[in-house]
């Protein structure tokens, strides 16, 4: 497969004109690393010379074995000359350049009136770029007179420029010297698009005349159909709220309960959940000090509504768990405690939803004094340190989204030995985490901490296969909802994780990570960079994620091209460019 790219006009200036091997064409071709060549193939065809001296014809390959040809013609005689040529060249052409100096505006209006409609004629629907090479020298404003040609000699605008593009519906750039950023990423990264897209283009074009003569007598391409966009993944939606409400249900990995003031157990609860949400809670378990929280409504808060009880003698202390027993927390007030379990409720469910947390107190307590009583102490449980407290109006706060307290404050806990009471080891270090938070998020866990396995009993749990960086990004996926892999292998790594303990979520998070980033990724950093799309393919269909497999496949056809000349895509192909898909 070839690609023919014909370039015309002179990016010298009229004055001063450079040396044709220093041209733009020959910039490029010595430069760009999508080009291959020795130096022999790029030099002027001695016969072409003599036979055709108006023009230069350079052959190189292009993306490992697509030849490139290139015909530059300097000059726009060749239209006079020769016009069966200079047809033929265009209308054969996959490319067109046409380049110009900003400063030899009488070239430039030559070329537009003369032979720009000339070239509209034979177009063929071929894809036209035009170059304006140089920095204008001379930036006066040019005579208006109509009948004036005294700016003969100026500069040529970008206006015009602009305006002679739209004429051919073409690009249009403006290149300031021929440096590596002009030619290299400018000019070279346009090229190589419409490159890219002629390829495509023949490909497919290949392929249909193929199905039509029915004279393949190869291995038969999969049935896969080239669509304008790939698959589109949906996220899946999230149930964090609710996987922290149904913990308070459940009654698993309890580590405190309250009692009333007659010492009769109320509702049981999670420490970790209590201290996201409330400075009050880590002031009563220790997780700050006075001296941390100065805040003295805070700590009267506290003294105010609960009291810790450490008598061993305690009626109620029958609950056993595998390691510590539940700590036993006094509620002082009556009113308070006999709201407990719907104030839990409502904290459990993300603290936000005050009409409904005011219609259950109000069920419970006549006294519309009583109501106003204990919400407002619910309030001094959610105030934050230093602040006024801003929750006044509970109807006006209603319309607002959820304080989502996990999310922000949960992560205070990651990888942090407070309240913790589980340890990973992973590579010889340790992670510490909340049994609690991690049987609300994750099933597997769930049944490893509660059943009769070796984990339910152990403090200390070893973790095989997994990276620590790896667990950690799990982690804090499970307790704040979020997760921002470093790049597609971590974000691959991470969904393997998360297929190995059924986080369904998850893996859906980090199937459209690597998906939108090999989406966004331009062709010639696809092309360059030392990324292996088989191997995820592999990973992919191994670990059970038939979205992102599919979506990879459709991405390899769409792309043949570009990963066609990677080492480990030849290995798998051999000398048929589709075997590499049928073996998946």
């Amino acid at each position: 497969m070839s690609i023919h790219i014909v370039a015309l006009g002179n990016e010298g200036d009229a004055f001063h004109q450079d040396n044709r091997p220093s041209g733009l064409i020959r910039t490029y071709l010595g430069r760009s690393p999508l080009v291959s060549g020795d130096e022999s193939s790029l030099l002027l065809n001695a016969t072409s010379t003599v036979a055709r001296p108006v023009f230069t014809e350079y052959q190189a390959s292009a993306f490992g074995n697509v030849k490139l040809v290139v015909h530059d013609c300097p000059v726009w005689d060749i239209f006079d000359s020769d016009w069966y040529t200079s047809r033929n060249l265009i209308g054969s052409a996959d490319i067109i350049v046409i380049k110009y100096n900003v400063n030899d505006k009488f070239s430039f209006h030559e070329v537009k009136d003369n032979y720009i409609p000339v070239i509209k004629r034979a177009l063929n629907s071929v894809p036209v770029i035009i170059a304006a090479v140089g920095t204008r020298q001379n930036e006066e404003l040019p005579c208006t007179c109509p009948l004036c040609t005294s700016d003969r000699g100026s500069c040529v605008s970008t206006t015009e420029g602009i305006q002679l593009a739209k004429e051919l519906g073409a690009t249009y750039l403006e290149l300031h010297s021929l440096d590596d950023f002009y030619i290299g990423k400018y000019f070279g990264g346009v090229l190589e698009y419409f490159m890219i897209q002629a390829l495509n283009q023949k490909t497919s074009e290949k392929m249909k005349k193929r199905k039509m003569s029915n004279s393949f007598h190869g291995v038969r391409p999969p049935q896969l159909e080239q669509p304008e966009k790939m698959p589109v993944l949906k996220a899946e939606a999230s149930h964090y709220n609710s996987d922290l409400n149904n913990l308070l249900f459940c009654c698993q990995c309890v580590d405190v309960v309250f009692y009333n003031p007659d010492l009769k157990e109320v509702a049981e609860a999670h420490k970790i959940v209590l201290c996201a949400v409330s400075h009050v809670f880590m002031l009563l378990f220790n997780v700050k000090s006075p001296a941390d929280i100065q805040d003295s409504s805070i700590i009267r808060t506290t003294q105010d509504l609960f009291a810790i009880n450490r008598d061993t003698a305690f009626p109620g202390a029958s609950q056993d768990s595998p390691g510590n027993p539940p700590l036993r927390v006094i509620v002082k007030d009556a009113l308070f405690c006999s709201c407990l379990s719907d104030i839990l409720r409502f904290i459990y469910s993300g603290a936000f939803q005050w009409e409904e947390l005011e219609e259950d107190i109000r069920k419970k307590l006549k006294d519309s004094g009583d109501v106003s009583n204990v919400i407002e102490k619910v309030k001094c449980i959610l105030k934050t340190p230093g602040k006024i407290n801003c929750l006044r109006n509970c109807k006006t706060y209603q319309a607002r989204k959820p304080l989502w307290f996990y999310n922000t404050s949960l992560k205070f806990f990651l990888n942090k030995p407070m309240l913790a009471d589980v340890v990973f080891e992973i590579q010889g270090t340790t992670v510490p985490a909340h049994r609690a938070i991690l049987v609300a998020r994750c099933e597997v866990m769930a049944a490893m901490f509660n059943g009769n396995y070796m984990e339910a009993k152990s403090v200390l749990i070893p973790v095989y296969g997994v990276s620590k960086e790896t667990f950690l990004s799990f982690l804090e996926y499970l307790y704040t909802d979020s997760c921002c892999p470093a790049g597609i292998f971590q974000a691959m790594c991470l969904l393997i994780c998360a297929e190995m303990y059924q986080v369904s979520r998850l893996q859906h998070i980090c199937e459209l990570f690597i998906i939108t980033q090999l989406q966004s990724m331009p062709s010639r950093e696809l092309a360059s960079m030392n990324l292996d799309i088989v191997d995820l393919l592999k990973k992919a269909k191994f670990h059970h994620s038939e979205c992102l497999s599919t979506w990879l496949l459709h991405f390899i056809a769409t792309n043949y091209l570009i990963f066609s000349q990677k080492p480990e895509f030849q290995d798998l192909s051999g000398t048929c460019p589709w075997r590499c898909l049928k073996v998946f």
